[in-house]
């Protein structure tokens, strides 16, 4: 399977990566973790979207925020991947591709994100460290992480 990565901000989605992107989204946040949350919270027209696609196919998808979206760091939220996709290193890939654009568009800063407990080791494998206490969000088991760039 090739993959490549597109990187673009929200007013030059497509109609059908825009809807690929919700309907991975739904599928995995909504359905899969059984999570009742507002997914659109006005956030998607300041990021950069970044997708690891095979043909037309959405195989995993995040979102870069600038600093002073959700936090006072740049952050890397919505991380996703098709359950076809897992395993694959499509997940890796997507966060280093997300890394390295954080660091080509607003230069060496400090990336924080808000990551799912379980993914705890595999985010600290990109070099993310623990930066605060763990919190519950919409019912899932949160913590906050780092990492400079």
């Amino acid at each position: 399977m090739e993959l490549i990565t597109v990187i673009k901000p929200f007013d030059e989605l497509s109609n059908r990566e825009l809807y690929a992107i919700i309907k991975l989204r739904n599928e995995v946040f909504v359905v899969e973790q059984d999570c009742v949350f507002q997914d659109a919270d006005d956030k998607d027209q300041l990021a950069f979207h970044v997708m690891i696609k095979s043909s037309d196919f959405l195989v995993a998808y995040a979102r870069v925020l600038p600093a002073g979206t959700t936090f006072a760091e740049a952050s890397i939220g919505r991380v996703v991947s098709d359950k076809k996709a897992r395993g694959t290193g499509a997940g890796k890939r997507l966060m280093k591709d997300s890394i390295a654009f954080v660091k080509s568009e607003y230069g060496s800063c400090t990336i924080r994100i808000g990551a799912q407990t379980y993914l705890n080791e595999f985010y600290k494998s990109l070099g993310f460290e623990d930066a605060g206490e763990r919190y519950l969000e919409d019912g899932i088991e949160h913590v906050e992480m780092t990492m400079e760039v």
